[in-house]
């Protein structure tokens, strides 16, 4: 494993559970659509900025494109929806802590698409910090007293999601290990398939308001520099290396709601799950490393 790719993998980690906290914000303003029709056109609008500096075009691959555009229809584009659906729905607790079974369906993805070997160790500690989000983010009676059963597919089916497109993302990267030709292509998918159903919708539309514009365009910058850093650790090291740490961003979102939102209180409930996530990832880093 090259050695940068955990520490891109923690980062992008980072900035995930960072946008989660943002998110939340701009949602008291927009909703779920509308918002994801601001955050992504806005990390899209930046890429292509960027894209001068950070792409070579002689490089170009069409296969590895057309999977980074196939990707971008998906993740960020539907899972953004479904995530912010999901907030918005049954808050970001279930939300965060479902999402936290996104590397075992990348996994999975990764052994059938790709045909990699998923180490027992690797495995392991997939399964390790889905159970330490879980703690993180779920409160005891939520269950019982905000869900229905069929809200629960939003955060399953975003899981779902996210893993797979991880795994696709990878098959790109193979053909074309460049993680901003891989972010700009996918984010440029991403904004047509957002935008293209906000123009379609009917009914229910929030005005929209400077508040909602600044905290839904802040998420979208956190989250594009999580989709580069993703991208950049998915090129040097296998899914099942980069999925269990990127799945750690709970971690992130319950700690800072802690102590900038006081929204959570920290107990020994919470204080377990982020001793067993982070266990976890430290052990998947020590193997690997190896």
């Amino acid at each position: 494993m090259n050695s940068l790719a955990l520490p891109l993998a923690l980062l992008s980690a980072l900035c995930f559970g960072a946008g989660m906290i943002t998110s939340r914000i701009g949602l008291r303003h927009l909703d779920a659509r509308s918002g994801a029709a601001v955050s992504i056109p806005t990390a899209t609008l930046l890429f292509v900025i960027a894209t001068p500096f950070t792409v070579e075009l002689s490089a170009f691959n069409l296969a590895a494109a057309l999977i980074f555009a196939t990707v971008g229809l998906f993740y960020p584009a539907l899972v953004t929806l479904l995530t912010f659906r999901s907030n918005e729905e049954l808050g970001p607790t279930v939300t965060s802590a479902i999402s936290g079974t996104a590397p075992l369906f990348a996994m999975l993805a990764a052994a059938l698409l790709l045909g990699e070997q998923i180490p027992p160790q690797a495995a392991i500690s997939a399964v390790a910090v889905a159970v330490g989000v879980a703690l993180l983010s779920w409160r005891p009676g939520a269950t019982k007293q905000h869900i229905a059963a069929v809200k629960l597919v939003w955060p399953v089916a975003g899981a779902i999601v996210r893993g797979i497109a991880q795994a696709g993302a990878k098959a790109g990267l193979l053909l074309w290990g460049n993680p901003f030709a891989a972010s700009v292509i996918g984010y440029l998918a991403s904004s047509a398939a957002v935008v293209g159903a906000e123009q379609m919708r009917r009914g229910g539309r929030r005005t929209l308001n400077s508040n909602g514009l600044l905290w839904f365009a802040l998420t979208g910058l956190i989250n594009g520099g999580a989709m580069v850093l993703m991208y950049a650790a998915l090129a040097r090291a296998p899914v099942s290396t980069v999925a269990p740490v990127i799945a750690a961003y709970p971690l992130v979102t319950v700690l800072g709601s802690a102590i900038f939102l006081r929204h959570e209180t920290l107990n020994r409930r919470i204080i377990a799950g982020a001793v067993i996530t982070v266990t976890a990832i430290a052990w998947l880093a020590t193997y690997r490393t190896n």
